[in-house]
């Protein structure tokens, strides 16, 4: 694999959640509000289903979809992709970090502890763990429909226990507005690139 020179981050925020509770919107929010000066969305699926598409002649942008091209495929690019995890738990990780500058690095889609682990193994004073929920209610309001095999696999429950969020946000209609829940950790990302300078 190349290597690249990756700058070191001020601050990692893992985002993990389950399927439709929201974490793509709660990181775009975060992402809008400190810019791109400041922060980038790493998506660990994107190297994954980068990977995978290569491996099987796909296309790579239904993958990245929240269409049916993806759906069909689900399952297969999950076992897939845990067989290259316990090969190399931080695979994918590295792949989603090249080329990153900013100080601040928004990871939306942990998914299993072998994410945490390396993240907090390579940055263990920068990174911290947001869990995003959702009632099964809004998450069906949102177009989710349990399906076996995918939503109660480890790529949907691996975060589920045993994990001690920094925080945790509820991304519920009746919930505290998002701007107020996330305050303080808006407030620490730009106190965090603030100390670039430094």
């Amino acid at each position: 694999m190349e290597t690249m020179v990756v700058a070191r981050p001020k601050l990692i925020l893992l985002f993990s959640g389950k399927r439709k509770s929201g974490k793509d919107y709660v990181t775009d929010f975060i992402h809008q509000r400190l810019g791109n000066e400041i922060c980038c969305i790493l998506r660990l699926s994107a190297p994954l289903k980068e990977q995978y598409a290569r491996e099987r002649g796909l296309d790579f942008e239904e993958l990245l979809g929240s269409g049916q091209y993806k759906e069909q495929y689900r399952a297969d690019m999950i076992a897939w992709g845990e067989r290259r995890r316990e090969q190399d738990p931080g695979f994918f990780c590295r792949l989603a970090q090249m080329g990153v500058t900013q100080p601040v690095w928004i990871v939306s889609d942990a998914r299993r502890l072998s994410d945490l682990q390396w993240f907090r193994t390579e940055y263990p004073g920068q990174t911290r763990c947001i869990r995003v929920e959702a009632s099964e209610n809004t998450r069906r309001q949102r177009g989710w429909e349990f399906t076996p095999g995918i939503d109660d696999a480890e790529s949907e429950c691996g975060l589920d226990h045993g994990v001690n969020y920094d925080w945790i946000i509820h991304n519920d209609e009746d919930a505290v507005p998002l701007e107020e829940q996330l305050q303080v950790l808006l407030s620490l990302a730009e106190q965090k690139a603030g100390s670039e300078a430094s």
